[in-house]
């Protein structure tokens, strides 16, 4: 199991210098999960070339070179721009099938669903960029009631149809643009051709990994990921009776000598994979724990869940305390301090550390 442990975090760039650009990063995974933004901003960070700071990830975000979307299972991800027409052409209609007895029960039928995109497609034209509040006024002035769960299901769809994609921040709140001015160069492919492409990505940055892994992440079907993997003609190895695939390893960037990693919560190291052999963090990990390490910022040494670290803030700084499952030794405390110091630089604010 090291073996695949260690190709894991080189090919999704753990443990070697990564890609300059965001953008780079999002589009070597296919996807990146960003249910929690700012989190997930430090997860493409920790990717990329040392000197990446916060407001570089920022900068691709407002420019809309990555863009975040509901896609795949579905939940909140990054996409890179030229990625998100074609990725959402292969997700989405299982997605809609699977969000459509909820859709029903919510009493919005196919006819009220087309004339809410319509109300939103002419909302957000020429560039008018609104907040989730600001295409619920303009619903209910087209007699769309979207109190709830109704609007939140109204703006998945028009997602989900790739209408609408993340726009600039308004402070620190989130606005939709439409994707064809937010990404107009965005492509379709035919399916065959994506699905092949999506398998791809996802096989040479998160493998060595298996079919079931590649059927959660994507959404797709067990037959779909097959399918993949024979257009990639894919590489096998079969590990304590079970097999896994890699796809065009990472070769690129030089190795990192880091022992300790503080990986954010919904981290695609740990998100990303349904069998979990490899590297263990569901309650088991913890025995007496109510939550799952996938839910939390893990610490991860070596390569394996080691415990859990979260944040406080005062108002000149950052407060990260760490609660490992067990004695640190005296070089991965060295070494926690060191990527401790890594986060420091790219948050641009003291931040001190506590284990407990």
């Amino acid at each position: 199991m090291n073996g695949i442990v260690e190709a894991r975090l080189r090919n999704q760039y753990i443990t070697r210098e990564g890609h300059v650009r965001p953008e780079d990063v999002v589009a070597w995974f296919g996807a990146v999960q960003a249910q929690e933004y700012e989190p997930a901003k430090w997860g493409l960070g920790l990717r990329m070339r040392e000197g990446t700071i916060n407001p570089d990830i920022e900068a691709a975000f407002e420019q809309g070179r990555i863009l975040r979307t509901h896609v795949m299972r579905p939940t909140w991800h990054f996409v890179a721009a030229p990625d998100i027409r074609w990725l959402m052409e292969l997700t989405g209609p299982r997605v809609q099938r699977a969000l459509s007895h909820y859709c029903r029960r919510l009493e919005l039928d196919p006819r009220t669903l087309a004339r809410g995109l319509r109300i939103v497609e002419r909302a957000l034209g020429d560039r008018q960029y609104l907040t989730r509040p600001g295409l619920a006024e303009r619903l209910q002035r087209g007699k769309i009631a979207v109190a709830g769960n109704r609007l939140a299901m109204m703006v998945m769809h028009a997602e989900l149809h790739a209408v609408i994609c993340s726009g600039p921040r308004r402070g620190k709140e989130f606005t939709y643009a439409l994707v064809a001015e937010r990404a107009p160069r965005a492509r379709s492919m035919a399916r065959d051709e994506a699905l092949g492409e999506l398998s791809r990505r996802y096989f040479r940055s998160h493998g060595p990994a298996t079919i079931r892994d590649f059927a959660w992440w994507s959404g797709l079907t067990t037959a779909d990921a097959k399918r993949g993997l024979e257009i990639n003609r894919a590489t096998r190895q079969d590990v304590d009776g079970r097999a896994y695939w890699s796809v065009d390893a990472a070769t690129s960037g030089s190795p990192r000598d880091q022992l300790v990693h503080l990986l954010p919560i919904y981290d695609e190291y740990l998100i990303a994979y349904r069998d979990r052999e490899v590297v263990p963090h569901g309650p088991s990990v913890i025995p007496a724990a109510r939550t799952p390490i996938t839910f939390q910022h893990a610490l991860v040494i070596a390569g394996q869940v080691a415990g859990t670290w979260r944040i406080s803030r005062t108002p000149r700084t950052l407060m990260v305390k760490a609660t490992p499952l067990r004695s640190l030794k005296p070089r991965e405390r060295r070494a926690l301090a060191e990527t401790v110091g890594d986060y420091q630089r790219f948050q641009g604010v003291p931040v001190k550390l506590t284990v407990a």
